[in-house]
């Protein structure tokens, strides 16, 4: 049996997991175009991938086109595309506001947050639950992170809306999208004038307290874009996610209604089931040989996290159901190794209370799948809207 794949979109990002396991079972190191890029769809496989920087080069760039650094400022080099020792170096001075123990001071902002939110939804009946929290949470959470003052987080909620939208779908250079990075642009620059003069408690302060030696202005606007693609689709799609998940599988939902203790394990089940980031490229230093496949060194290699996430050697029979109760050992949900997502113990944090309070308050409630949709993207499954009833 010859085994496709195709990137996703919001047309087919709904059932892509039957294209996942055939390639899985059939097809582990699959050629696309003749040569153009593999796919590896196997936990192991994508595990060891995720640990070996060596190999599995981010230095290229995270998408299968060959010229994906092509116009790229070499000062501006986004961290998640960089190896160690670079990568290594960067993301010392930038994650220890997110590690969990600092994380933890967080929460009152965001129950607050979620709560507020929630209140309109109770007062409505009704609502897109992406917009009305699923998508401002992480907004707001970016921009606490990044300093942004509070009578700038109107301009800067729209300035992500549209900069997230254009990442997905590769139209960065559509008009209004095009405008938004231009303004974003000439703001971060604006903000690290402001926090040179004036610092404050936030990441870019803290950057630029380390001197153009070690963060460049022009680095820390890439920080400040990277921050905005990274921390805001992927939280959308897991809480999206979860929240149809949840209502599919109410048995699981009644778990967590009956002991809350038990979901800050859910989360890790969701994210598992959600892997809202469903895929990244790497690129190969050398050649590497699996499953009786050789990938000539220089090529790209997508690695499926989604397909890995779900695979049966590594979680059991059961690997594609839902079980709140599941005991993970690893996943490779918010990346692995080096590339371990930066913000990971912030997504886990908004998850967790978003699911506290969601399932506090509207313990019956039921979404739409009908008229739900998915966003277009190559590489974030999320819905972009997702009617909820709170019942």
């Amino acid at each position: 049996m010859t085994v496709t794949f195709s990137y996703r979109s919001r047309q087919t990002w709904a059932d892509p997991w039957d294209d996942y396991r055939a390639l899985r079972d059939e097809d582990p190191v699959h050629e696309v175009g003749d040569g153009q890029f593999w796919v590896l769809s196997r936990f192991d496989d994508v595990f060891a991938a995720a640990r070996d920087t060596a190999t599995y080069s981010s230095a290229n760039g995270l998408t299968t086109a060959p010229d994906d650094m092509a116009g790229f400022d070499e000062k501006a080099r986004p961290i998640v595309m960089m190896d160690p020792p670079d990568h290594t170096a960067m993301r010392r001075l930038v994650s220890r506001p997110m590690t969990p123990r600092q994380v933890a001071p967080v929460e009152d902002l965001v129950r607050e947050f979620v709560t507020d939110k929630l209140d309109a939804v109770a007062d409505a009946g009704e609502a897109d639950i992406v917009e009305a929290l699923f998508k401002p949470l992480p907004s707001f959470l970016v921009a606490h992170y990044l300093g942004v003052p509070t009578e700038d987080r109107v301009l800067f909620d729209r300035w992500t809306e549209r900069i997230v939208q254009a990442t997905a779908e590769s139209a960065a250079q559509d008009g209004p999208n095009q405008q938004a990075f231009l303004e974003l642009f000439e703001y971060a620059g604006g903000l690290i004038e402001r926090r040179k003069a004036d610092p404050g408690d936030d990441l870019v302060s803290g950057l630029v307290q380390q001197g153009e030696d070690v963060a460049s202005a022009m680095w820390i606007v890439g920080f400040i874009f990277t921050m905005i693609t990274g921390g805001n689709d992927t939280v959308t799609g897991m809480l999206s996610g979860s929240a149809v998940l949840l209502d599919r599988h109410r048995d699981q939902r009644r778990l967590l209604i009956d002991d809350p203790t038990a979901i800050p394990n859910a989360v890790e089940e969701l994210l598992r089931l959600t892997s809202p980031v469903q895929n990244l490229a790497r690129t190969v230093t050398r050649d590497v040989t699996l499953h009786g496949t050789t990938i000539p060194a220089g090529k790209k290699v997508l690695l499926l996290f989604a397909s890995a996430n779900r695979d049966e050697r590594e979680f059991g029979p059961t690997a594609g159901q839902l079980d709140v109760k599941r005991r993970i050992e690893r996943i490779v949900a918010l990346g692995y190794g080096a590339h371990h997502c930066l913000g990971a113990s912030v997504a886990r944090l908004q998850c967790r209370v978003a699911l506290e309070e969601l399932l506090g308050r509207f313990p019956d409630y039921s979404v739409d799948e009908s008229t739900a949709r998915f966003a277009a993207g190559w590489s974030t499954r999320r819905y972009e809207y997702l009617p909820l009833t709170t019942n």
